[in-house]
């Protein structure tokens, strides 16, 4: 499910590995307009061979608001991009922008015990990205958003899960972190950074 569909990549993805393992399953670019995304999105699972959905922007907001059962990382992220129909019919939800994050992460051979972290975006991607990295273990995450109100509400949402996780909404200074993370819109080729790379450290 996203709006518009001319940038989708899962179906290159995930189709020739589900043909290459044997999985009768495929991945079906649906165009969906944001008005109309909460009709289709229930009409869609009444369908029975509809196992489950990817989504995309922008309907990762909306799609939290229309599940019946839901991960932590949805729950503090606020946002839901996998969705699988149970059994019985319900609607489970899950964000797994965070976990790839946390996984390219490990393949890096970085340490998360003890680190303390800078999160500059405190969004949708930002906030799973959070979940992430509080459930693997580190020690502090400063967020920092232009919307003061929204890093706060992240650190709250987080603190109620993880309450051993030192959480803190503050400035953008990069001075004095183990990890600095832009999770901002700001990334595009020609953008400024969110923050002061000459502030990193070497490690």
């Amino acid at each position: 499910f996203g709006y518009p569909t001319d940038a989708f990549k899962a179906p290159l993805i995930y189709n020739p590995w589900f043909e290459n393992k044997g999985i009768d399953t495929v991945v079906i670019p649906m165009g969906i307009k944001p008005e109309d995304f909460p009709t289709v999105f229930r009409s869609v699972f009444r369908m029975t061979n509809i196992p489950g959905a990817l989504v995309t922007m922008p309907h990762k907001i909306a799609a939290a608001g229309l599940l019946d059962g839901m991960s932590t990382a949805v729950r503090i992220a606020g946002s839901c991009n996998a969705v699988v129909k149970r059994p019985d019919g319900s609607l489970w939800g899950d964000m797994f922008d965070g976990v790839g994050f946390c996984r390219g992460l490990k393949q890096k051979n970085f340490r998360f015990d003890g680190a303390r972290c800078l999160l500059v975006g405190a969004g949708g991607v930002g906030a799973a990205i959070a979940a992430s990295l509080a459930a693997e273990g580190v020690t502090s995450i400063t967020i920092s958003d232009i919307s003061q109100a929204s890093a706060e509400r992240l650190a709250e949402r987080l603190k109620m899960f993880f309450p051993q996780l030192e959480t803190r909404s503050g400035e953008n200074d990069a001075a004095g972190y183990d990890l600095v993370i832009n999770a901002s819109p700001l990334g595009v080729p020609g953008d400024p950074l969110p923050i002061d790379v000459a502030r990193l450290s070497p490690d």
